[in-house]
């Protein structure tokens, strides 16, 4: 663990935007994060810096107000964005910033990625603060890549016993070379209607719902301006229901899953614009389901998280059909939204963390990782 004296604050780098489709929710969420570092119990603890990452990949360390993280205009504030790096120098621990033309070091302690999708929870900068020796919020590097790859978790939560949808998977190569047979295959497996989804992308970016053959073409063309592989999913008629799970993997007696509250979406299935921007879905917790129910599920997030190696945090989403009652993982989301309408806070906020003892806890949690455990 990092040493710091009581009276000295720990200095925590923290991260947002990313060259993501989910920059502008990641803005959100940092703001929220800024809020809560500055609320008991952190005030006083941390001493935080922000760290914005443009959609182009420019970094900027920013000391502007959290208002201006939300809406993005942080960007436009150039008197308080300066040009910044991540030292890899293990040894020294700093961001690198440039002021006046010449660039000094700022000692840091710690990092909270508050990233979604690719480059922000996919393993890159988390492989990042690894070469820099740097703890940070979060899943390591292959839980990270794992969640992110629907495909791999898929494979590994199959290994693992874990519940989840039939599914099917494909590749561009195998696509360009023969779609016909690709498709071919996908019928022959699955029934329609069929979920097709990028392999690797952010919270509901690029996912279709297809009824027939055409629309499953078309379908395929969405997913693949998102990533290089496609996964394709049984549509499952049924409650969508997610737990939030905290905890290090080297402790696994103190991983911690909620009981699942229950999204009630605005549209045919829950969308990115559902989940982050119009707040039309609805939250209800604990889920309508009965106690043997929300026992099953809440059972199933926590053997979700240990079986893929999840650390620190993520959100476990299931599915809980109608008819059989059979609880299905969908994924597990391993830096999942923290803006004013996201289930992770508010099922954490529903056992009795707030938002900010839930901040300190996650960074508590980064500090205090045994390297090598997962």
């Amino acid at each position: 663990m990092v040493h710091n004296p009581v009276h000295q604050p720990i200095r925590l780098a923290l991260f947002f935007g990313g060259v993501s489709s989910e920059h502008e929710v990641s803005c959100v969420s940092a703001a929220a994060w800024l809020r809560a570092l500055a609320q008991p119990p952190c005030a006083g603890r941390y001493d935080v810096t922000a760290v914005g990452i443009t959609k182009e990949g420019r970094w900027l360390r920013y000391d502007g107000p959290a208002d201006k993280v939300a809406d993005g205009t942080w960007l436009t504030d150039a008197d308080r964005c300066a040009p910044c790096l991540l030292s890899p120098d293990r040894t020294r621990r700093a961001l690198l910033v440039q002021q006046n033309g010449v660039w000094h070091e700022q000692p840091v302690d710690a990092a909270a990625p508050v990233l979604h999708g690719k480059n922000g929870e996919d393993g890159t900068i988390q492989g990042l603060f690894e070469l820099a020796g740097l703890p940070y919020v979060g899943c390591g590097v292959l839980a990270s890549a794992v969640c992110m790859d629907k495909a791999v978790a898929n494979t590994l939560m199959d290994a693992a016993g874990v519940p989840h949808c039939a599914w099917r998977c494909a590749v561009r190569a195998d696509i360009e070379a023969d779609a016909e047979a690709v498709l071919d295959a996908v019928e022959a497996a699955l029934p329609y209607p069929v979920f097709v989804k990028p392999a690797n992308a952010g919270s509901s970016v690029g996912i279709s719902k297809a009824a027939d053959r055409e629309a499953l073409r078309r379908a395929v063309t969405v997913a693949l301006a998102e990533d290089d592989k496609v996964v394709f999913e049984e549509f499952i008629d049924g409650q969508e229901v997610e737990c939030a799970a905290i905890g290090n993997p080297d402790d696994p007696a103190r991983v911690f899953a909620t009981r699942p509250g229950e999204i009630l979406a605005g549209a045919e299935f829950y969308t990115y614009d559902d989940k982050y921007k119009n707040g039309v879905s609805q939250v209800l917790i604990p889920a309508r389901l009965d106690e043997a129910k929300l026992d099953e599920v809440q059972a199933l997030a926590r053997r979700a998280y240990l079986a893929l190696g999840c650390a620190g945090l993520a959100r476990c989403d299931f599915f809980v059909q109608k008819g059989t009652g059979r609880v299905l993982c969908n994924e597990l989301n391993t830096f999942p939204g923290f803006t004013a309408i996201s289930m992770y806070p508010k099922l954490m906020e529903h056992e009795g963390l707030s938002f900010s003892a839930l901040a300190d806890k996650l960074i508590t949690l980064a500090l205090n990782k045994r390297k090598g455990a997962y």
